[in-house]
């Protein structure tokens, strides 16, 4: 069903990224990483998915920030994959900062990576997915696409568009076996929450133990971490024929979070 698919996963080089790209090559898939990180990380990580697995896996350092590098990103995995079915877009940063404090550059490079991104990788993959009338594509969107918290106005308003553009793509490729979903995690502990705690405790004036208990798992009823594996196991299943009428959802993986 999965087995000899095509995907690519950006900012797959860390994190949940590399999380669900592990999952789609336990189901038999090809997949393009695409991140950042030192050559020779990357290298070994490429190789022993490819070896755990069987699968072909390839990788490219395409900035998300940047339109002709995503164009020729797209461009690169049909090439060397032949067809590009299945899209996950997972690349994203964070900064947290009050709103009249916050620079606009910092505004600028979080909603060109976790949103236009989005918009241009789908752009130059979704025409061949509607000539082939089968495709998937996946945008990892946050719980803060469905919820606010403070001091994060860019993610949180990049979050919320990511979800717009989902149902968005979803209602104009229904007819043309293209599906279009968002998965919406809480709290994982990835590089970048991790990062951003001391940024919390710094904006809350409070220690960094009491943003990882009073903040992050604050809103999450299972008060655990979703996981890395959890998230990639729900992209499996949405690239499944069992998912063919799951389309423009976004899907809380959150604890429980956005119940209340």
């Amino acid at each position: 069903m999965t087995k000899g698919k095509n995907a690519l996963v950006t900012g797959s080089t860390s994190g949940i990224g590399l999380g669900i790209a592990e999952a789609l090559c336990a189901a038999g898939m090809n997949v393009m990483l695409n991140g950042f990180g030192s050559p020779a990380d990357i290298s070994r990580g490429r190789t022993r998915l490819e070896q755990k697995y069987g699968v072909t896996v390839r990788y490219s350092a395409a900035d998300m920030a940047k339109p002709d590098e995503i164009r020729s990103l797209i461009a690169t995995t049909k090439a060397a994959f032949g067809q590009l079915d299945i899209l996950v877009n997972n690349a994203g940063i964070q900064h947290v900062q009050p709103i009249e404090e916050f620079p606009d550059e910092r505004w600028d490079a979080i909603i060109a990576v976790n949103l236009t991104s989005a918009f241009h990788t789908t752009k130059h993959s979704i025409g061949d997915m509607k000539a082939r009338n089968w495709g998937r594509i996946i945008n990892i969107a946050s719980a803060h696409g469905l919820v606010a918290s403070p001091f994060k106005p860019a993610y949180v308003a990049a979050k919320h568009g990511l979800i717009g553009l989902t149902k968005t793509v979803a209602l104009g490729y229904a007819e043309h076996g293209v599906t279009c979903n968002a998965i919406c995690p809480g709290y994982v502990m990835t590089p970048l929450v991790r990062r951003q705690i001391p940024d919390q405790a710094k904006a809350r004036g409070i220690s960094e133990e009491h943003v990882i208990k009073d903040v992050l798992l604050a809103s999450q009823a299972t008060k655990q971490f979703v996981t890395v594996e959890q998230l990639g196991a729900l992209a499996v299943f949405l690239c499944t024929d069992a998912a063919a009428q799951i389309t423009g959802a976004a899907l809380p993986v959150d604890g429980g979070w956005t119940a209340h």
